[in-house]
């Protein structure tokens, strides 16, 4: 009636996680996370299944659209293109990091006070490249901030608005305090 159990097989828990995986020690936005994950697992996947930080989206899957920029080490990749083991023990950043509703990065306080985002879908990535772009060479035109941020798309066009808040941002960041 009922199956029994074979004594030779063995226990399988949750806490060694599924077949293969592979320990991986992440640090994102500065908390340590020590994991066991499929070691196909994407950066993506693994910030927003396993730890559920869902601030970077999966928009395309293809890093077309930008929608999932993270910051690693300080400079901007797309996290559906690169395995999270490839990145044990490096600084991670998600726009959760940047800042929160009670304390913005200058990026965030831009993009809500010049308007920048329509269905809100790639505003995270373009956050996270837009704050790249601050430590990156680029020129001063509102051509060249386009140019810098072309990996990020954003389908409702917001375009001009998200130029003038990078643009804001910079130029704060240019006045002596």
């Amino acid at each position: 009636m009922f199956a029994q159990k074979s004594s030779t097989a063995p226990a399988k828990t949750a806490a060694l996680g599924p077949e293969g995986a592979i320990p991986v020690a992440l640090k994102v936005n500065g908390k340590k996370y020590d994991l066991r994950i499929d070691p196909r697992t994407t950066l993506l996947d693994c910030l927003r299944e396993h730890l559920h930080l869902t601030g970077s989206k999966k928009g395309c899957d293809h890093g077309q659209c930008g929608a999932c920029t993270v910051h690693i080490n300080g400079r901007r990749m797309n996290s559906c293109l690169i395995f999270a083991a490839m990145h044990d023990g490096d600084e991670i950043t998600t726009v959760e990091g940047l800042g929160g509703p009670e304390n913005l990065s200058p990026m965030q306080a831009a993009f809500l006070s010049h308007d920048a985002y329509q269905c809100g879908y790639c505003t995270s990535g373009q956050i996270m490249s837009a704050t790249a772009l601050l430590k990156e060479p680029c020129g001063a035109d509102d051509t060249d901030v386009k140019e810098c941020m072309s990996g990020n798309i954003c389908r409702c066009g917001a375009y001009p608005n998200i130029v003038a808040a990078i643009q804001s941002v910079r130029q704060s960041k240019e006045k002596p305090a």
